[in-house]
């Protein structure tokens, strides 16, 4: 993503072994940053056990956040991640005029029929989304990442908490 700045592309780098390998992968020390000792401090069991304690939770750990992505590469939905994750840096858009092309953006890729990575809302979602984009707002997306929130917390979430890839970290 172009927003991401130069110290994350190392560990994306590292990140995407992930998206190579099967639901079988059991070393996650390989993605971990140059700087072991404090990684793995941050990754401890216990910080992975807290994982469970609730979806939120999971989405604010750095480490959690890529665990959950490359879980969801390997079952082929990692589309809700990444809309749910520009959605979030959508909400920090300051310039006025950066708002309806970034909007546009998010919408023609994850919204709109047939887009590229489309992401699964229901008919009104999608209707009142396509009506925020007549006036883009910080807000226009609310609704359609609180259903992709949702559907993943519900569904995505249970099975990673079921994965190979998690209960390895345990």
């Amino acid at each position: 993503l172009p927003h991401i700045d130069h110290r994350n592309r190392g560990m994306r780098t590292r990140l995407g072994c992930l998206s190579h390998k099967s639901d079988s992968y059991s070393d996650f020390t390989a993605i971990l940053p140059d700087k072991p000792n404090r990684a793995l401090k941050r990754l401890s069991t216990e910080e992975a056990t807290r994982w469970a304690d609730s979806f939120d939770v999971l989405l604010s750990h750095k480490y959690g956040l890529a665990a959950f992505r490359a879980f969801l590469k390997t079952e082929f939905s990692e589309e809700n991640l990444e809309f749910w994750l520009a959605c979030e840096d959508f909400k920090k858009t300051r310039s006025a005029a950066k708002l309806a092309s970034k909007a546009q953006r998010i919408f023609e890729e994850f919204i709109d029929v047939q887009a590229p990575r489309e992401v699964n809302i229901d008919f009104q979602t999608r209707e009142l989304t396509r009506r925020n984009m007549q006036e883009p707002s910080l807000s226009c997306f609310d609704q359609a990442q609180g259903k992709v929130h949702s559907l993943m917390e519900k569904d995505s979430y249970p099975r990673f908490l079921r994965s190979k890839i998690y209960t390895d970290l345990l």
